[in-house]
């Protein structure tokens, strides 16, 4: 195997991984195609693509900087919630005050409340 093709497989793989790490997070704060289509800057089509296991993400793009954004959000909101994701739903859906009253789950649909989400969870979790 070419330096090249090992590469290549390597690259495949890393989006493999973020691809499903991002789906399992989509399950399990019951984010849709739409959701994902406004946190990831996709069209709706690629959304269902992706949700139905016929899109990977292209490493070194917008999309898989989001995704892995994403992806960090949860794990630190999981953290705090001592791994509920019932809890991590809800936060994810009630206004908060961090944000303005308004529900996290709409702030992130912009890259900049994305990252205060992360932000703000980091900063709390390093709290615990």
């Amino acid at each position: 195997m070419s330096a090249t093709d090992t590469a290549a497989a390597t690259a495949n793989a890393r989006a493999e991984v973020l691809t499903r790490a991002l789906l399992e997070v989509a399950r399990r704060l019951e984010l849709g195609s739409t959701d994902l289509q406004q946190v990831l800057g996709i069209s709706q089509p690629t959304a269902s693509r992706l949700r139905a296991g016929r899109w990977t993400l292209v490493e070194g793009t917008k999309t898989w900087e989001l995704a892995a954004a994403l992806v960090r959000l949860y794990r630190s909101l999981s953290s705090l919630v001592g791994g509920s994701d019932e809890l991590a739903r809800t936060w994810l859906r009630s206004g908060n005050a961090a944000f303005d009253g308004r529900r996290p789950v709409d702030e992130i649909r912009r890259i900049e409340g994305l990252v205060h989400a992360c932000e703000y969870l980091d900063a709390h979790r390093a709290r615990v």
